[in-house]
């Protein structure tokens, strides 16, 4: 029998009051009051005094009140609204409390007994039972969680809510089917690798994200031995030639590049820097492992990857960040011997929260629809913050950026930086190899449905078709016990020769990918722990369900191993053994489900020789009204959503955690969003880790080349302006492209990918990683029922890392002390394309769109002889605050540097460098390679000494008075505002969240 205990706060709850006003932003004065209850749906055979016990447990004696069996509410409220995960969804909180249960009474619940975790709403006000349907919508995620809903009066009658247990019950016996592919014709063949396998019923099981060419590849493969794949070894081959796995755009032939852009562009460029740098190369890894990795000191190597998840936190967006960040985290652990996490980064991509005008529709007829804006961004936001905050991984730099374009699927990015010994035991740590007989061992969460053709569903546009299973949810406490027991002990101690996460694909590609390094593997999927019975072989062998990786174990070691994973509760199971076969073979129920070649496996797919077309735009070029007061102007600038402050996000991630926070989030008196973090992960040594980003996908509206062009300056000049040194910074790229099928598409990647081997190579910074998302489209219909097609714009993002010799050199954004001298670096020119100045103007005249045509681009030769010379001055002590300047202009600049140090400033653009034509353009120019500075007034002489040979002008100086003042070339003030009142602005747009 399944009990509830429900667990209700005597004093005012916070939650309640944050939905609350939550609901009342939806609904207005409807929304009188709201309460929670949590309940914990315990289905095991216990006593009433065991029942008892884990009540009190489960509440804070002095501000809760629990009671088992017994319904809590509100004594006034008339809609009572229970939300709970669906069956076989990840429910974390459960987890945490069956765990203390069964430590609480020193038992273990059988596998058919569990907990399960809802909340109950009451909400009070004047709603009809449709409405309160609607805000069940909003307080739940229909496709993870369920939503039951009762009135005063139903709740009354029947004493409560209802008892629910959302148990898996699959009823099927678990067995590989075969699939005829052999005899099957194109039509069939089209069908299959779009749709998936058919089921008994018609219905198919998902995406398999196979075309044509593949898979007539693989009908001649089985042809050739005279019979058909089982659905294990079609599954394993779509997840293991997968585009999120292969990358197949980046590596097959494309116009006259034979070699594909990945080795044409990006890994040669890489390569020629490295020899140039000849000893002074300071990468150890570059594109091999999970993680790229340079060197931090004699002792230490610091590792870096950033990754997306778009489609799944498109669907959930929760889950799919949350999942996101504690995926990327395995990058780190599954780096060489595994690698500590240490630093968290994230960027977010996302439409207009504030828009709720339309919503749109996966499915005909108004169904399927897709989460709001605003929920996609709150969701998401929220699944990285939980995944960072309860790994005790610290997350001090990241970005928002907004753009409609977004609405169809958001853009997710998640990264992480991880530590590790250049030594362990006597081995070199960036270095693994599974060898032949070493057991395959399994370790961390167990698997379900969920993440099933997570890696085929990345790779292809989200329709109607995009299935729910491909959602899954991290959960960071299962994760910590992992990490801490492999890279604190397991690692040091050479229990196991290899170590890769289970992300895509899940142990078809981990396991597969291993065993590459010895050439074979047997498997058997009978002995892999599931969450419930009932799972079918090509569901355990493909799903992405999370915390787990796979270990290459010898034998001799597997008792120590086992212990010790047992003793710090860390699940570990030996389910195969790594060979030379030349063959992955595996089994189920003693029956083979699997066994191909390992060169098919990884290098049958064939090579799709790709054609492209580019035309270049030509819009319409804006002119607006010349003003001569831009005061007002510049508060809305500040407004903009993708100027604003996002503090709502910086001070809810834990950036202090681990304890080597050095340059914040949020910088200066003000409060300011800075461009760049440095942390010194070593807590004994001077040196730091400094990391930075550059992203401008409006520029790809009218040059994908220069877009890149400029993502790659705005990394390094970020970092650089906060004390980085050029001669030792590392680039990781992040392509986000759309409908990459098509030619004039796969043209403009070409010109983006061509820039960055122009551009690192220019600058002498390497590539050490990156990771592409091809199709990031959505296909459906809008609020008329239409069917469109929603592509995000071609999308770069452009990290930076680079390592400090001290970090008592960090310089920040604000502004220091009244009368220091105010500098700009760098030419400024009317290069207004796809600027956040034209989007704006295009808004206020009627909500048109201002692009341009003038495009920033980027001097390399000039701008990194700029950067050299501020590292020197930087060296010198001779900054005092340094802010980068990018999106919105020099204006911008400026008032983030007085609004961080709460100071103000005089200025004038009487000596502005560059070919400027209006005032207006000279504020809010996007022009690349530019910096802005303040210095004490004695370091003027050595400082322009030092930048002589580059453009720079001094604009004014730093007063202590609330204005900020800036004049035209005749004198005339062109802007005259408070400090204040400037910061007020920058903190308004996103401040409600």
């Amino acid at each position: 029998m399944a009990h509830r205990i429900e667990v209700f706060s005597r004093v005012p709850d916070a939650r309640a009051s944050v939905r609350q006003k939550k609901l009342q932003s939806h609904f207005g004065k409807k929304i009188k009051d709201v309460a929670l209850v949590d309940v914990y749906t315990v289905d095991a055979n216990l006593s009433a005094e065991q029942l008892n016990s884990i009540a009190l447990m489960l509440a804070n004696h002095v501000t809760q009140k629990a009671t088992v069996d017994e319904a809590q509410a509100p004594e006034k409220f008339d809609w009572a609204i229970e939300a709970g995960f669906l069956p076989g969804v990840k429910d974390n909180v459960a987890a945490t409390a069956r765990e203390c249960l069964e430590d609480l009474l020193k038992i273990k619940l059988k596998e058919s007994e569990d907990v399960y975790t809802s909340q109950i709403t009451f909400v009070a006000g004047t709603l009809s039972r449709e409405e309160a349907s609607v805000v069940g919508e909003a307080l739940a995620n229909p496709l993870i969680q369920r939503i039951h809903i009762k009135s005063f009066s139903d709740f009354k009658a029947g004493k409560g809510m209802d008892v629910i247990v959302p148990k898996v019950r699959l009823a099927h016996t678990p067995k590989a089917d075969l699939v005829e592919i052999i005899n099957a014709g194109d039509a069939e063949l089209t069908v299959i690798g779009k749709q998936g396998i058919a089921n008994k019923d018609g219905s198919r099981r998902g995406p398999l994200a196979l075309d044509l060419t593949y898979m007539k590849a693989i009908q001649k493969y089985f042809k050739d031995r005279h019979r058909n794949p089982t659905d294990v070894e079609l599954e394993s081959i779509a997840q293991t030639w997968s585009e999120h796995c292969k990358h197949t755009i980046f590596a097959d032939p494309l116009d006259e590049i034979t070699e594909g852009l990945y080795n044409t562009f990006i890994k040669a460029s890489t390569q020629k820097i490295r020899k140039q740098k000849g000893a002074k190369d300071f990468c150890v890894s570059v594109f091999t492992d999970n993680s790229g990795a340079i060197i931090f000191d004699e002792t230490f190597l610091v590792t870096d990857k950033v990754e997306t998840h778009n489609s799944p936190s498109a669907l959930d967006p929760f889950g799919g960040a949350i999942t996101g960040i504690v995926g990327v985290n395995r990058d780190a652990i599954g780096f060489g011997l595994g690698a500590k996490p240490i630093i968290n980064r994230y960027g977010f991509c996302f439409a207009d929260p504030r828009d709720s005008r339309a919503f749109l529709y996966k499915g005909p007829n108004f169904t399927q629809k897709m989460l709001s804006p605003e929920a996609i961004m709150l969701g998401v936001i929220d699944g990285v913050n939980v995944g960072g905050n309860c790994s005790g991984i610290p997350s001090p730099q990241g970005f928002i950026l907004f753009d409609e374009r977004y609405k169809g699927k958001p853009l997710v990015f998640v990264g992480t930086l991880g530590l590790i010994p250049k030594t362990s035991l006597g081995r070199l740590s960036y270095e693994k190899e599974a060898k032949p007989s070493d057991l395959i061992v399994m370790l961390g969460g167990r698997v379900g449905k969920d993440g099933i053709h997570g890696a085929t569903f990345s790779s292809e546009a989200m329709d109607s078709g995009s299935p729910a299973t491909a959602v899954q949810i991290g959960d960071p406490i299962t994760q910590k016990k992992l990490s801490d027991a492999v890279v604190k002990e397991a690692r040091d101690m050479g229990l196991y020769d290899s170590i890769t996460d289970n992300g895509a694909g899940g142990l078809s590609c981990s396991i597969a990918e291993m065993a590459r390094e010895c050439n074979g593997c047997r498997v058997d999927l009978d002995k892999v722990p599931l969450k419930y019975h009932g799972l079918m072989p090509w569901e355990i062998w493909i799903s992405e369900s999370q915390e787990r990786m796979t270990l290459a174990v010898p034998k001799d070691k597997w008792p120590a191993f086992s212990g010790l994973m047992k003793r710090r509760g860390v699940e570990a199971t030996a389910i195969g053994e790594f060979n030379d076969s030349g063959k992955c073979v595996v089994k189920y129920d003693g029956d083979t489900v699997m066994d191909i070649d390992m060169d098919f496996l990884h290098d049958g797919l064939p090579v799709r020789p790709m054609k492209t077309t580019y035309t270049k735009p030509k819009y319409d070029e804006p002119k607006p009204a010349e003003e001569n007061d831009l005061t007002k102007s510049l508060h809305s600038m500040l407004r903009r959503l993708n100027i604003s402050s996002f503090e709502f996000i910086s001070q809810q991630y834990d950036h202090e955690v681990q304890g080597a926070s050095v340059l914040k989030p949020l910088q200066g008196r003000g409060r300011v969003n800075g461009e760049a973090t440095i942390a010194k992960p070593v807590l004994n040594s001077k040196k730091g880790v400094i990391i930075s980003q550059g992203i401008n996908p409006a520029y790809s509206d009218i040059d994908t080349y220069h877009m890149a062009a400029c993502a790659i300056d705005t990394a390094i000049r970020n970092s650089i302006a906060a004390g980085a040194s050029l001669g030792y910074l590392a680039l990781l790229d992040n392509f986000c492209w759309c409908s990459s099928s098509e030619p004039e598409r796969l043209g403009q990647l070409k010109e983006a990918v061509r820039a960055c081997h122009d551009y690192s190579l220019a600058f002498g910074t390497p590539f050490i990683s990156g990771k592409d998302s091809m199709f990031n489209d959505f296909k459906g219909f809008d609020e008329k029922g239409n069917a469109i097609k929603v592509s995000v714009p071609p999308t770069l993002l452009v990290s930076s890392i680079g390592v400090m010799e001290n970090i008592e050199k960090a310089v920040s954004i604000d502004a220091k002390f009244s009368g220091d001298l105010v500098y700009v670096l760098g030419e400024t020119n009317d290069e207004l394309g796809a600027s956040e100045y034209y989007a704006m103007i295009g808004e206020q005249l009627n909500g048109k769109k201002f692009i341009g045509n003038n495009v920033p681009k980027v001097n390399a030769e000039k701008n990194k002889k700029l950067y050299l010379a501020l590292s020197k001055a930087i060296s010198e002590n001779l900054v005092a605050s340094a802010q980068s300047v990018h999106r919105g202009g020099l204006a911008v600049a400026l008032a983030k540097t007085a609004m961080a140090g709460l100071l103000g400033m005089e200025l004038s653009l009487a000596k502005l460098p560059g070919a400027w034509s209006r005032n207006d353009f000279a504020l809010y120019s996007e022009s690349q390679g530019r910096i802005v500075v303040s210095i004490a007034p004695k370091n003027k002489e050595r400082f322009e000494a030092i930048m002589k040979g580059s453009a720079f002008a001094q604009l004014g100086i730093v007063t202590d008075k609330d204005s900020f003042i800036i004049k035209a070339k005749n004198n005339d003030k062109i802007i005259d505002a408070k400090v204040s009142k400037l910061l007020e602005s920058y903190k308004a747009s996103l401040g409600g969240y």
